[in-house]
């Protein structure tokens, strides 16, 4: 079956919106359109593939199996097509660099590399986006980041997009430095004290939860869910609660002497951290140099 000759570009952008933010409202003020439009833009690319694209769940919409085989492509496809209107005008297109940072990376590893990069580039703008590991894959394929310095993503979301390995980033357990009970067995700490958890959607929660679940603790409940470093610090400054979050966020705090880390003796509580992005970008050069200095500046 070859492509409906009907399917515009509008309809490729109004789907792949829709599939970043899973919500008809939020794709429609991202394209500066009426939702009834945009609805009338899917319903119609939906009729010409002959294959429904989403369901709705809750309040979201959420891509069919079809509708995520189709995304990949669609993403790649609309991405070389960036790439070859960029490509005629090179100056005006490298002028600003959206990159995507999870918080981990935010405190030591990336502003090195941003202030190297200023050096060499000083005509470039790094427009900097942080946030969870699932609302940078959905701005990098909607193309509102070119790169992001996060976890790995899943196979499932590798689609489209390729990954450049930089290190290894260990998940610590932390609390405030005069815990009453450093020292003690960490199982004792964890059923005695309150936890906070990666969010649900964090990638690093499945490894907390397989470490908790080994040590029969599975069916404890947290008090908090947060990755943030301002919420997560003053919970513990105030309180015996214990923090399962990526020691990149509190390598400052850990090193003041701010933060206590407790030994967890898993090998498993580490993951890898690197830099995607999708497979045909605006300006490779830009990117490919970033990713040099990023890649540099982690083995120092």
């Amino acid at each position: 079956m070859i492509m409906h000759p009907a399917i515009k570009l509008r309809h490729i952008r109004a789907f792949l919106d829709i599939a970043a933010r899973g919500n008809l409202s939020a794709a429609a003020r991202a394209q500066g359109i009426t939702q009834p439009a945009l609805s009338r833009s899917l319903a119609e690319l939906e009729t010409l593939l002959s294959v429904s694209l989403f369901r709705r769940e809750r309040r979201r919409l959420v891509l069919t199996e079809e509708g995520a085989i189709f995304r990949g492509h669609a993403a790649t496809a609309l991405q070389t097509l960036e790439a070859g209107v960029a490509a005629l005008h090179p100056r005006e297109n490298a002028s600003r660099l959206k990159v995507g940072i999870l918080p981990t990376a935010a405190t030591r590893l990336f502003p090195r590399i941003a202030l190297r990069f200023r050096e060499i580039s000083p005509h470039v703008t790094l427009a900097v986006e942080t946030g969870p590991h699932s609302h940078l894959v959905r701005l990098l394929r909607a193309g509102e980041i070119d790169l992001m310095i996060d976890r790995m993503p899943a196979a499932d979301d590798m689609a489209g997009l390729r990954f450049e390995h930089l290190y290894e980033d260990q998940i610590a357990l932390v609390s405030r430095a005069a815990h009453p009970l450093l020292g003690r067995p960490t199982e004792v700490a964890l059923t005695s004290c309150p936890l906070i958890l990666p969010p649900q959607d964090a990638l690093i929660r499945r490894a907390v939860d397989e470490y908790l679940l080994s040590r029969n603790l599975a069916g404890v409940q947290p008090a908090f869910e947060t990755a943030a470093l301002a919420v997560g610090r003053g919970i513990l400054a105030a309180s015996d609660t214990l923090w399962f979050i990526s020691q990149g966020v509190v390598t400052d705090e850990l090193e003041r002497g701010d933060l206590a880390q407790w030994p967890t003796g898993a090998g498993s509580l580490t993951g890898a951290v690197g830099l995607t992005r999708r497979q045909a970008s605006a300006d490779e050069a830009m990117l490919d140099l970033l990713a040099h200095l990023a890649v540099t500046q982690e083995r120092r």
